[in-house]
């Protein structure tokens, strides 16, 4: 399980399973990968975008979804140092509570998404959510999911779902399975209803100050 975002970063692979969504990407466009870039209705965690001149063509937000924490590690690990030999003066209650708050990652992310798809929507690009399997499991099993199926270019809301798998001795991000929908889905599954309106230019001229060499995305 991932608990740490960063760690979908790893080989860029994310980035290069959202080449297709950049409709307007052409050969011989540079891409480049811009970190914490606001729009109306929050802030976007990565936006992949196809640049040619100097000039942004094409976008394509990208959103990271770890598993949150409830409670604290520190008693197990108490216990661990004890365990070891490392001590023998360690608290080790481990009736602490600990463990994975799937509600509210599961919720916050929706009710994020919420805010920021029909602003994505209303310019015709496309807004991803990368995370792992056992989440999608969880929000399928606890929200209205069964309008969200197999992944259509035309729908605005990507969903990427990724399993941690090993391989050779070390563990792989590997692309499981994509859904999609709209803004009106991700409405449905929250019962919530949002209206954000935005210019095209407004969210260019935001990506046009923030690529630079630092953002290019090199293999």
């Amino acid at each position: 399980m991932i608990i740490c975002p960063h760690r979908f970063l790893e080989l860029k692979q994310i980035f290069m399973d959202c080449i297709h969504l950049l409709t307007l990407h052409e050969p011989g466009n540079e891409l480049h990968k811009i970190a914490e870039v606001d729009i109306p209705g929050g802030s976007i965690d990565y936006v992949l975008t196809s640049v040619r001149n100097g000039v942004v063509v094409d976008f394509v937000g990208i959103e990271l979804q770890a598993l949150d924490t409830t409670g604290t590690l520190w008693p197990h690990r108490q216990r661990f140092l004890q365990e070891v030999g490392l001590g023998n003066d360690y608290d080790t209650d481990v009736n602490k509570p600990y463990g994975i708050n799937w509600k509210m990652t599961a919720k916050t992310i929706l009710v994020q998404l919420h805010h920021k798809i029909e602003t994505f929507e209303h310019l015709s690009k496309h807004l991803v959510l990368v995370f792992q399997e056992p989440l999608l499991d969880y929000m399928r099993r606890n929200f209205s999911f069964a309008h969200i199926g197999h992944a259509k270019l035309g729908d605005s809301m990507q969903f990427h779902s990724y399993s941690l798998r090993k391989e050779e001795e070390q563990y792989r991000l590997r692309l499981d399975s994509r859904l999609s929908t709209n803004a009106k889905g991700i409405a449905t599954c929250l019962g919530l209803q949002a209206s954000p309106n935005v210019e095209m230019e407004k969210i260019i001229a935001i990506l046009q100050t923030k690529i630079s060499s630092r953002t290019l995305l090199t293999l």
